[in-house]
């Protein structure tokens, strides 16, 4: 009788023991690694839409109206936001702000062709508080944002 069947099939089942945890790490490295990669990608996306905003309030800051270009970059780049972020920012983006920035375009047309009087102040007055508005709006970080609508 001889030892040597034993020891391989001991040897034999270590190994495949030690082969099976090895697998098994490597599958958990690969699915973390998938993880981050997504979060960075996700943090890639989120921040073209952050920086088409960041910008569209930039221009109404600095020249008191949004120019058409930044207005439709604005619309192309949180085209997205539904998919990248929870509802309530993709609302956020798309209702408050985005009808912010209409009810300013449009005041600003009705000021330039409307005579000075009571309802011209009252327009002015509208556009101011906007302004305001959007100026503060521009205060709004992702951090602020992430902790009250709780990003995805």
């Amino acid at each position: 009788m001889t030892l040597e069947p034993y020891w391989t099939t001991t040897l034999l089942t270590l190994s495949t023991l030690i082969f099976a945890v090895l697998g098994l790490y490597i599958t958990f490295q690969q699915r973390w690694l998938a993880h981050n990669k997504l979060q960075f990608d996700l943090f890639d996306r989120r921040l073209t839409v952050y920086n088409a905003a960041r910008t569209l309030l930039t221009s109404i800051m600095t020249l008191g109206k949004a120019t058409e270009k930044d207005v439709y970059e604005y619309m192309i780049a949180t085209g997205e936001a539904k998919w990248l972020f929870k509802d309530s920012i993709a609302e956020y983006l798309h209702t408050q702000l985005y009808n912010k920035i209409n009810e300013l375009q449009a005041l600003g047309t009705e000021l330039n062709g409307a005579n000075l009087g009571e309802e011209h102040s009252k327009n002015a007055s509208s556009k101011t508080e906007i302004k305001k508005w959007l100026v503060a709006q521009y205060e709004v970080d992702v951090a602020t944002l992430s902790r009250t609508h709780n990003l995805k």
